[in-house]
């Protein structure tokens, strides 16, 4: 069997969280205790809940380093070499809810001096939150900034700590995005950590954006779970709408049913041309295991095929959703693979 690194998927990561260092300072915010609570419960339905045979099966082959937090970059750099990952998107996290948008956990610049530390492997994603409350201009004037200066070709825009999706006051930012080209990462579906709001965040309200800016190309985070269904309803429709599996992936693993249904609807609706994958990272490489090895080794099972009409994931799928679809838009070749042996 072929090493992990080597299994000639060329990867790449649309979400991968620099959480940074500020955050512990942060602490004595309501916000930040609730935001840290829900954390802890996303254990939960992640692994807690987890059939142990299951689990044992995301478990295997998993070294001790793997399962302890460590958000030093060369910690994701190791993952990706270990699982095959060739490039990363780098993503600062914002979180200024959590703590009365004071301060951030991790900014633009801090995530800067990373991806030039390392560019063959690291892209720039500067997270443009919150964009209403910082105010339109002034989110304007920095997205031009990275893009006309540093040549960033990817961008973060987590709506559940500033406003609705299709707020109309956004409609400037939008605009310019589409003009510059890039490519825009939205938070979609529910939001797992609180105070950051829910109702912002309803995939439903893409239909307004992608309806007024055909060109602007959007990836939707998490699928717009639980909303998938109206999220590849809306994806359909628009043809510069894509759906991302950041967060879901490992649930081939730990919920192989539920993700079949994930997958496969998003297979009949939207197609493989417009599925793109992701690691959701947060500082443990145990997430980059289970996201590559979830789709790497899946396959919907046959009675879900007959049943619901799914498709099955074919080599060429994989390779797409993979990196392919997500290197196409972003202007990378993906002929030549960037992985380091191990």
């Amino acid at each position: 069997m072929a090493k992990i690194n080597d299994d000639g998927f060329f990867k790449i990561d649309p979400e991968p969280h620099l959480i940074g260092e500020s955050g512990s300072y942060y602490e004595y915010f309501p916000g930040y205790k609730m935001w840290w609570k829900a954390i802890d419960n996303i254990s939960r339905p992640l692994f807690s809940c987890t059939h142990p045979t299951l689990m044992a099966k995301a478990f295997e082959g998993l070294e001790e380093w793997e399962a302890l937090k460590n958000p030093d970059p060369s910690n994701i750099l190791r993952a990706m070499d270990k699982y095959g990952v060739d490039i990363a998107c780098l993503l600062p996290e914002s979180c200024m809810d959590t703590c009365g948008y004071s301060g951030r956990f991790c900014t633009n610049g801090e995530m800067a001096e990373i991806v030039e530390s390392n560019p063959d492997r690291f892209m720039y994603q500067p997270n443009m939150s919150p964009i209403k409350f910082k105010g339109v201009k002034n989110s304007i004037r920095e997205l031009e900034y990275w893009v006309k200066e540093k040549k960033a070709k990817i961008f973060k825009y987590l709506c559940t700590e500033d406003t609705y999706i299709n707020d109309p006051e956004l409609w400037p930012f939008y605009e310019k995005c589409e003009e510059l080209g890039i490519v825009l990462d939205i938070h979609t579906g529910m939001s797992w950590c609180p105070p950051q709001a829910s109702k912002y965040a309803n995939p439903v309200f893409l239909d307004d954006v992608c309806r007024d800016f055909p060109e602007l190309k959007i990836i939707a985070f998490h699928m717009g779970y639980p909303y998938c269904d109206q999220l590849n309803m809306v994806a359909m429709g628009h043809a510069n709408l894509y759906v991302c599996l950041s967060l879901l992936v490992p649930w081939a693993i730990t919920a192989p049913r539920k993700f079949a249904t994930i997958i496969g609807e998003a297979l009949r609706w939207v197609g493989p041309d417009k599925i793109i994958w992701g690691t959701d990272y947060a500082g443990f490489a145990l997430q980059i295991k289970n996201a590559v090895e979830g789709l790497r080794d899946f396959q919907i099972p046959d009675d879900m095929q007959e049943g619901y009409g799914y498709p099955p994931i074919s080599e060429e799928d994989k390779r797409k959703i993979f990196g392919g679809n997500l290197g196409r838009l972003l202007g990378i070749d993906t002929s030549v693979r960037r992985v380091k042996s191990t």
